[in-house]
């Protein structure tokens, strides 16, 4: 499992980690009942301290993408189809949310940006 953590973004690197580990989850890189490196482990590889991995994992457990068996490690948990849609959409309506913003603040009309959207979601 790879993790890459930038300097170069405002994000904390717990947030870097949580959100690189969901999406290795929500495309399929990782599967239901895969084991995640322990906590130790992946903090040493990438270089950041136990505590920072730790409450990525705690973050990732309790949304539900982790389980955590004390003495086995942790597992990616049984997926929920539900929760995973929950989560696609609400990465969707962030990223839509910016794009209405710059569109609104640009003086892109609605019509325009459903017509852009529109482009991209066909796309293949």
């Amino acid at each position: 499992m790879e993790i890459i953590i930038s300097s170069n973004t405002s994000k904390p690197i717990y947030e870097q980690i949580t959100s690189q580990i969901k999406a290795m989850i929500m495309n399929g890189e990782l599967k239901t009942g895969d084991p995640i490196p322990s906590m130790r482990s992946l903090a040493k590889s990438i270089h950041v301290s136990v505590i920072t991995v730790q409450k990525s994992y705690e973050d990732l457990q309790r949304d539900g993408f982790i389980e955590t068996t004390v003495g086995r490690g942790s597992f990616v948990a049984a997926k929920n189809r539900d929760f995973i849609q929950e989560e696609l959409q609400k990465k969707v309506e962030e990223n839509l949310s910016l794009a209405a913003e710059t569109a609104r603040t640009g003086g892109i009309p609605l019509e325009k940006l459903i017509e852009l959207l529109t482009i991209f979601y066909t796309e293949e």
